[in-house]
């Protein structure tokens, strides 16, 4: 790829990564001092980072605890920062959950509990009900990611597996009043979908979560199956008192880091059209809906006259079928590479926010009209790489992984799309 275009398409996604600072994020949503205490709580790929800019910004006493994944904790003095596994829950996990429960109690109505969520919180908080154990959620997790199902879905099961997603944190520290500052990364922004929405309640009911297992023929081990059939301990209901003087602000999003990066491409001289905030389906399908549209504009300049930058984010899935390495942004891009084969003009980069795509350490990759062709030459045939769910290996080859580190953030998939030339 031209590294013009490619630093240029690097820019765009650094752009969005800002818009999603942490410190600029909590700067206008900060919650007014209580007379009692403020106790912070936090979960998820950027918590540590949230925590660290509210220690900065809180002119007041504080105390807390926040849990992140493996290798993405930041320095905080006065909160504590605990790591553990994500996407499958570990024990470090469950250690944390009871951690952040000692944390919310034996509060009083005087008092605040400010929850700082983001995307990843629902597999670093493991908390099985009764009657079932680590090793059970463990397995949901497994079942539900090689699923395919979208993570409305995905979570809403989750939620009825748990003793603290669906707000039950939430109401365990009630009386105290708690404000959630909200990093999204799921589709349409809703605050309650977060990490499994700990400090956030939801509507879904036990008998709706039945027939989303049964409508997208999820295959659960039996334990959990028993469980979902049995007389399971609900979440609390959004209208239920405990969550009366509660508060929920979304302070970043994918729409919000659209924007900027938009907002950069035009600064440069280049339209730009954000087509969703919010796709999702099976990646490889979303890979070829994008590269349909952009054939069009390189060939007949329709919908968008060149050049134009096609922007998109969400959360796509991947249905597990082999066992190769990579994560949903590789797989949307190897089936978008495939389908551009040879048209000149196009160049894209498809990554996580937060830095890490699927199993490996690369946040996604970047493609363009050589892109097969260069794989073949190495002996990879792609299709059978996308086949294999070995997109990382197929990028790899040919040096075309994007590697960020974690950003501290994550407002979930960003897909830039180039067509045309970069202007001088």
């Amino acid at each position: 790829m031209d590294p013009r275009k490619r630093d240029f398409l690097t820019s765009l996604f650094e752009a969005a990564v800002e818009r999603a600072d942490p410190r600029k994020a909590l700067i206008d949503a900060l919650p007014e001092r209580p007379v009692g205490r403020t106790v912070v709580i936090g979960a998820g790929k950027g918590a540590a980072q949230l925590a660290a800019a509210f220690e900065d910004l809180w002119d007041a006493p504080l105390s807390g605890v926040v849990v992140t994944r493996y290798g993405y904790a930041a320095p905080c003095r006065r909160i504590k920062v605990l790591e553990a596994s994500h996407p499958v829950p570990d024990q470090a996990g469950l250690e944390a959950t009871r951690t952040l429960f000692d944390a919310v109690s034996n509060l009083t109505a005087d008092d605040l509990v400010v929850a700082l969520i983001c995307g990843g919180g629902s597999a670093l908080l493991p908390a099985p009900p009764e009657g079932l154990t680590l090793a059970d959620e463990q397995q949901l997790n497994q079942a539900l990611l090689a699923s395919g199902a979208p993570i409305g879905v995905m979570n809403a099961i989750r939620k009825h597996a748990s003793r603290i997603k669906g707000g039950r944190l939430a109401a365990a520290a009630f009386p105290a009043r708690v404000v959630s500052l909200v990093v999204s990364d799921v589709p349409g922004d809703e605050p309650s979908q977060v990490a499994s929405g700990p400090t956030v309640p939801d509507p879904v009911t036990m008998s709706e979560v039945r027939s989303m297992i049964e409508a997208r023929n999820i295959v659960l081990p039996e334990r959990i199956q028993r469980y979902f059939t049995s007389g399971a301990d609900l979440p609390p209901r959004p209208d239920d008192p405990v969550f009366a003087s509660n508060e929920v602000r979304v302070i970043a999003s994918a729409g919000l880091s659209l924007e900027a990066a938009a907002d950069l491409a035009r600064k440069s001289g280049i339209d730009a059209a954000i087509l969703s905030d919010a796709v999702e389906g099976e990646a490889r399908d979303v890979g070829l809906v994008h590269a349909a549209i952009a054939r069009e504009v390189a060939g007949r300049d329709r919908p968008f006259a060149k050049p134009v930058i096609i922007l998109s984010g969400g959360e796509t899935t991947v249905t597990l079928k082999g066992k190769g390495k990579g994560g949903r942004n590789t797989e949307f891009l190897l089936s978008f590479a495939s389908a551009i084969d040879g048209v000149d003009g196009i160049a894209a980069l498809a990554a996580d926010t937060d830095g890490i795509d699927g199993s490996e350490d690369n946040a996604g990759a970047f493609a363009g009209p050589q892109t097969a062709a260069e794989m073949r030459a190495r002996g990879i045939d792609p299709l059978a790489s996308l086949a294999a769910n070995d997109a990382w290996t197929a990028f790899d080859a040919i040096g075309a992984l994007f590697v960020t580190g974690p950003t501290g953030t994550n407002v979930n998939d960003f897909r830039a799309i180039l067509i045309g030339d970069v202007p001088d």
